[in-house]
């Protein structure tokens, strides 16, 4: 099951900076975000293979900032495989890599694993790589399809890792 997250505040990392581009893992954060909306994850007639309650997630995030003076972008990826951050190709993360060189910082939006990933990538910038999320534990929940194609998930629990009950 995909890992739960809570917010991080963002706007206190990003206060002194222009930019940022928000990088964000297309699973587990979207179906944290559809879940806690309690909303379908996916609609698959009426935005495809995008996460509508995701979207407009990023986009909140996205005018918050710019609220606070920083201009924002998100990267994107578009191909199913691509939405697990931690396993992108090499050539996704040299995309990155390019993508993140015209911004003061990356926000990360997934697990540690994720940040990891954006870390390594652009630890030959100058980008101040900021956590939006932390991980608050797995969830258990029953994936259903419900018509005209959209995927939810139903009667969630959090269950905490080993680590978050000490």
């Amino acid at each position: 099951m995909p890992i739960h997250f809570e917010d991080l505040d963002v706007v206190s990392e990003v206060a002194g900076l222009s930019s940022a581009l928000i990088v964000p893992c297309k699973m587990c954060p979207a179906v944290t975000v559809a879940e806690r909306e309690r909303k379908p994850f996916i609609e698959l007639f009426k935005s495809f293979l995008k996460s509508a309650p995701f979207e407009q997630y990023l986009r909140e995030m996205q005018s918050l900032l710019k609220e606070n003076g920083v201009n924002t972008d998100v990267f994107k990826s578009y191909i199913p495989h691509q939405w697990f951050m931690c396993m992108w190709t090499s050539g996704k993360r040299r995309k990155l890599q390019r993508s993140a060189k015209k911004y003061d910082a990356v926000i990360v939006l997934g697990c540690e694993s994720a940040t990891e990933t954006v870390h390594d990538v652009v630890k030959s910038t100058d980008c101040k790589v900021i956590e939006g999320m932390e991980t608050a534990g797995i969830m258990n929940a029953q994936l259903r399809f419900h018509l005209p194609g959209n995927v939810s998930f139903e009667n969630c629990k959090i269950v905490p890792i080993s680590q978050h009950k000490k």
